[in-house]
């Protein structure tokens, strides 16, 4: 209901007060469940960073790091197809209105903290640790740039998508290059 006020009458111009209403709930009861309009758009955001921990704790220690990161995190963006319009909606939201990619920067730091910690425990490094950091940030970017040409282009498949974009990050880590690198940090 939220997403189709925000699409037809534009995030910032809905109000909590608006989704009450066509909710027919009071304003207290979306303050109950949301601290926002930002969390609306957003959803139950810890279920999506469970389901990538639980994916990526699953996988096996043999499993090459980036191989491991890269299925974790297509099978725990896999999404029943009734459930993709939705998705699409707060991605494009998420991605276009300035409040709502001002209020990511926390949201994805808590997925970056994800993927640092699955990181930090293969490398037996410290969470911390630059090239720890580094992963999970490109991890994050990898992530984004799939959901941002996906909303642009509703055609494609987002599991496609993300898995190419993990593809690329896991031609481009070169782990005996890495330990050269960051051999003195």
């Amino acid at each position: 209901m939220a997403l189709r006020l925000f699409e037809e009458r534009g995030f910032d111009e809905t109000t909590m007060d608006d989704i009450a209403k066509e909710l027919g709930v009071g304003r207290r009861t979306l303050f109950r469940y949301y601290a926002s309009k930002n969390d609306m758009v957003w959803g139950n955001f810890d279920w999506v960073l469970g389901r990538l921990r639980s994916e990526l704790s699953a996988t096996g220690a043999r499993t090459p790091l980036m191989t491991a990161l890269r299925e974790a995190v297509v099978v725990s963006n896999t999404y029943p197809a009734d459930a993709l319009p939705d998705l699409r909606s707060r991605m494009a939201l998420i991605t276009t209105v300035p409040a709502l990619q001002a209020h990511s920067v926390l949201r994805y730091a808590e997925w970056r903290a994800v993927v640092a910690e699955f990181v930090a425990r293969r490398l037996r490094r410290d969470v911390d640790n630059l090239e720890v950091g580094a992963l999970a940030y490109a991890a994050l970017a990898a992530s984004i740039s799939a959901f941002s040409h996906w909303v642009a282009h509703p055609e494609k498949d987002l599991l496609i998508l993300l898995d190419r974009s993990y593809r690329m990050l896991e031609a481009g880590y070169d782990r005996s290059a890495l330990r050269r690198l960051t051999r003195d940090i």
